[in-house]
């Protein structure tokens, strides 16, 4: 088992030589604009238009044979040679002034949109697209931001999944 590394940085910018997958945690609305993804549509475009379009045609993802659009799924956009965007769906709807805001409305009272076993689940998948690539990984402690989770519970499941099956993986700490 690996250990889990911590530095401080832009997991936008990874450190280290070799195949390297950026991870983040996005919505089940197809909502795109506010946190890690910010910086990433800074650099790069593509991340974006693919995920905007795996969620608009989720009802065409076995034919394109692509993963559904759903909590747990798992989007890999190439964005170098060796580097990779997981767009992972581990949040269900976005936190707003109203409450939370889901695809069938808002809840006032629905808590935090983070949802650990999607999380698991999309950890679980990424742990083999990274072995399969030779990659490692790359994450701000995600879930914790606009998703509301705290890292206590997601560490456990990075080192669950990730580092047990020995995946080299860098969480990022923006500088204070």
């Amino acid at each position: 088992m690996r250990n889990l590394i911590f530095v401080e940085g832009d997991a936008t910018d990874p450190v280290g030589d070799g195949p390297r997958i950026i991870a983040h945690v996005c919505n089940d609305l197809g909502a795109w604009g506010r946190g890690i993804v910010q910086a990433i549509s800074r650099r790069w475009p593509s991340p974006e238009r693919e995920f905007r379009r795996w969620h608009r045609d989720s009802a065409d993802a076995v034919e394109r044979d692509t993963a559904a659009f759903r909590l747990g799924a798992v989007q890999m956009v190439a964005v170098g040679p060796e580097l990779w965007i997981a767009n992972l769906v581990g949040q269900h709807g976005i936190t707003t002034k109203r409450g939370l805001r889901t695809s069938t409305g808002y809840e006032p009272d629905g808590g935090p949109p983070v949802r650990y076993d999607a999380i698991r689940e999309g950890l679980t998948t990424l742990a083999g697209q990274a072995r399969a690539r030779g990659a490692s990984v790359h994450m701000p402690r995600i879930g914790c931001g606009l998703a509301g989770g705290t890292w206590s519970e997601v560490e456990p499941l990075v080192l669950a999944t990730l580092c047990a099956r020995d995946v080299p993986t860098i969480v990022y700490d923006l500088p204070s």
